[in-house]
């Protein structure tokens, strides 16, 4: 488990991206007009642009060793 809230957050982040990348992907797989496969297209990309963000930030805390200081020895 996260200890520091610096990485809780980024955890939250990823999983976030995660859950835009798979609402965007249902919503224009039943999208029914260009205005909604627009607005789950941007949603796609926002979502991966974030991940991406979020996935890079987090291997700069694992360099910094801060990532694994953050986790409980227990839980790996």
């Amino acid at each position: 488990m996260l200890k520091k809230k610096c990485d809780i957050n980024i955890a939250r982040t990823i999983d976030l991206a995660h859950k835009m990348i798979e609402l965007a992907q249902t919503g224009y797989e039943h999208h029914d007009d260009p205005g909604c496969g627009v607005l789950y297209g941007i949603l796609l990309d926002s979502g991966y642009k974030i991940l991406d963000l979020a996935e890079k930030e987090k291997q700069a805390h694992i360099l910094k060793g801060w990532w694994v200081e953050s986790i409980d020895k227990g839980t790996i």
